[in-house]
């Protein structure tokens, strides 16, 4: 899926005329700050100017810089609240509620985004969210090629109706589950700051500086300061460029919209999805054309088209003439009309979608209507359509740098810098699936936004706590090489080499044909697990089994783990996931038994084992777990 908008508010970051707040929206009454360090607060105000924050009897001052940005680090009082804070100086802000605890930063993509609503046993979760020791704070999506200066988004108690509010149906479940292990194993406030974005890619996560040691990515960087440069060419301009060059609507000056263009060979498409007439499997341009007939005289006061979510992007002509245009997926699109361009009796309304893959056309045909002052007039029902550029058969589409979110550094700018340095006692992170393709790479650059982060939010090598992407797509009936595999490899990796990380198991809890299980329930546990072990020091069973070594013994393969704790034992009745090879690395599956801490493997086709791989596949049947209920971590020996 292309996303890339035009409108963007946020698209070159917050413009400097901007007046910026007194105090970081960051900081709000019903806020968590976190216990044991300084915590630094910050805003605007007149240059020079002093500033001093209270918090029960802490107090502390500092001095506004030359742009008229404050800082002022305070200790916080003692856990727990809730506290009055007061900040003082030309201007005056008061927070109530507040407590002090331990605050974590939920980062990822779709499956940490994925909203509470959508999870297991959703409605009792739900009832049972009364938790005011447990504070969210959403952050609005935004997409910047500078660092924004603040976030959008409040602090609000955990109930079952704030819980539900914004974001992907609702606050993120992985990160509601897992700070609600942690209230209540630990018994103090916990602060959860969701920023979050689905379908998106590490870079795009990672800052600038983070990225300058990835030659791949420089391209890229490149692209952001020609478009930050005031002569770059703007997403309409690169659009119109691709549209005359591939598309036969487009080609010569969009005259399938004009209102006298002849559509009577046109078929009819009701409603108007690419899948309602059998191009689901077609990327590219389909136009859509509409006659509506208007009463005369038409109704007094100003007019508008709605047309609700188009899937991809789609620009809009009324009687020829283009009233707007969107690049980005998913958005409202809702036009004003010039006055004087509707007229009594004949009108033709046409759009022209672009869709890069999946759904596509006009997604919402309630909300399909033209609107004369009071008066709606519903564009529901058939409209004529008639596919144009073929995407498999053109040039590369044009890469619109403002609206996407996969472009490196736009998202570490929109919603990362914007809560920097915020004081925090750790980040949980769920992504990966986009990156999947990409493994190698991904061991370099999960560490490298990993450091990047921790500069920052300048508070030392915080706790990084990672989820291992989940079982999904289809089962190989035999063993292969899967970039699924590499990239939870990459994953493991970086847990094993990054001070102060760990890893959370999830191979065992997803759903081969949905990418996004709903069992999240599990996947906060895990992280909470590994967060009492790393973090609060714990003497706590927090992993699976873990690869320590392999040795042959005759026509077996033996393999000894750590982390067996209560010892290893299968999930089923049979222990699966399991394939050896010899030296010429030819997998086979491999018959399993379980041996103290040690699992034996053997193959009638292989007398001379070496390497062993484990749940080395998208969606692998693997079944090994320790006593404790933990799944093995997959791995593989043949590197």
């Amino acid at each position: 899926m292309f996303i890339a908008c035009l409108v963007a508010a946020s698209i070159f970051g917050q413009a400097t005329a901007e007046k910026l707040p007194f105090l970081s929206p960051i900081f709000s009454s019903h806020m968590v700050l976190q216990r044991d360090k300084p915590n630094t607060l910050w805003g605007w105000t007149t240059p020079d100017a002093k500033v001093t924050v209270t918090i029960g009897d802490e107090h502390a001052e500092g001095t506004a810089d030359r742009q008229g940005k404050w800082m002022v680090k305070i200790s916080p009082p003692p856990t727990g609240g809730p506290y009055t804070v007061k900040v003082d100086g030309p201007d005056h802000a008061e927070l109530d509620d507040v407590m002090v605890g331990d605050v974590w930063v939920c980062s990822g993509q779709s499956n940490m985004e994925f909203g509470i609503q959508m999870t297991r046993n959703a409605p009792a979760e739900i009832a049972s969210a009364d938790n005011p020791g447990i504070r969210l704070f959403l952050l609005q999506r935004d997409i910047s090629l500078t660092p924004t200066p603040t976030p959008v988004g409040t602090w609000v108690q955990c109930t079952p109706q704030t819980i539900v509010q914004g974001g992907w149906n609702g606050f993120t479940a992985v990160g509601y589950f897992f700070g609600r292990e942690l209230s209540q194993r630990l018994k103090i406030p916990i602060g959860l700051v969701e920023t979050s974005w689905g379908g998106t890619v590490a870079e795009s996560w990672t800052s600038r500086e983070g990225l300058k040691p990835f030659k791949e990515f420089q391209p890229a960087l490149a692209g952001i300061d020609a478009a930050l440069h005031s002569g770059a060419e703007t997403p309409a301009q690169l659009f119109d460029k691709w549209y005359r060059a591939n598309d036969p609507g487009s080609a010569k000056g969009d005259d399938w919209a004009a209102p006298g263009f002849d559509d009577s060979s046109w078929k009819s498409a009701n409603p108007p999805t690419y899948e309602a007439v059998g191009l689901d499997k077609f990327d590219g341009v389909v136009w859509y054309r509409k006659e509506v007939d208007l009463p005369d005289p038409l109704p007094d006061g100003d007019a508008a088209i709605q047309l609700g979510v188009i899937d991809d992007m789609g620009t809009t002509w009324v009687n020829g003439v283009r009233v707007g245009e969107c690049y980005e997926y998913g958005d409202n699109r809702n036009y004003p009309i010039p006055s004087g361009l509707l007229k009594p009796g004949r009108n033709v309304i046409t759009v022209r979608c672009l869709d890069t893959g999946g759904l596509g056309g006009l997604y919402t045909p309630n909300k399909q209507k033209l609107v004369l002052g009071g008066t709606s007039i519903p564009l529901s029902g058939p409209w004529k359509y008639l596919p144009g550029a073929d995407l498999t058969k053109s040039s590369p589409l044009p890469m619109i740098l403002g609206g996407d979110p996969n472009v490196p550094t736009v998202l570490y700018n929109g919603m990362v810098a914007p809560i920097v340095p915020l004081a925090i006692k750790g980040a949980i992170w769920y992504q990966g699936e986009s990156n999947v393709g990409r493994a190698t790479e991904y061991q370099r650059l999960l560490p490298a936004m990993i450091g990047d982060w921790r500069r920052s939010f300048g508070q030392g090598d915080f706790p990084f706590l990672i989820v291992q992407i989940a079982n999904f797509g289809a089962r190989h009936p035999q063993p292969v090489d899967d970039p699924w595999a590499e990239l939870r490899e990459a994953q493991d990796l970086t847990a094993q080499r990054v001070r102060s990380t760990a890893l959370a198991v999830t191979i065992d809890i997803g759903e081969g044909g949905d990418i996004h299980p709903k069992d999240k329930q599990d996947v906060g546990l895990r992280l909470a697990l590994d967060a009492l072990h790393v973090t609060y020091g714990q003497n706590v069973v927090y992993s699976g089994p873990v690869f320590r070594k392999a040795w042959r013994d005759g026509y077996t393969l033996h393999v000894k783990f750590d982390h067996s704790d209560g010892g290893l034992k299968a999930s089923g009745d049979k222990l699966l996931g399991f394939e050896i090879a010899g030296a010429d690395h030819k997998f086979v599956w491999a018959d399993a038994q379980i041996l103290g801490d040690d699992v034996v493997l053997s193959s009638p086709a292989l007398l001379e084992p070496v390497y062993v791989r484990y749940a080395w596949d998208a969606n692998p049947e693997a079944t090994l777990m320790n006593g404790a209920g933990l799944p093995a971590v997959p791995f593989r020996t043949d590197r």
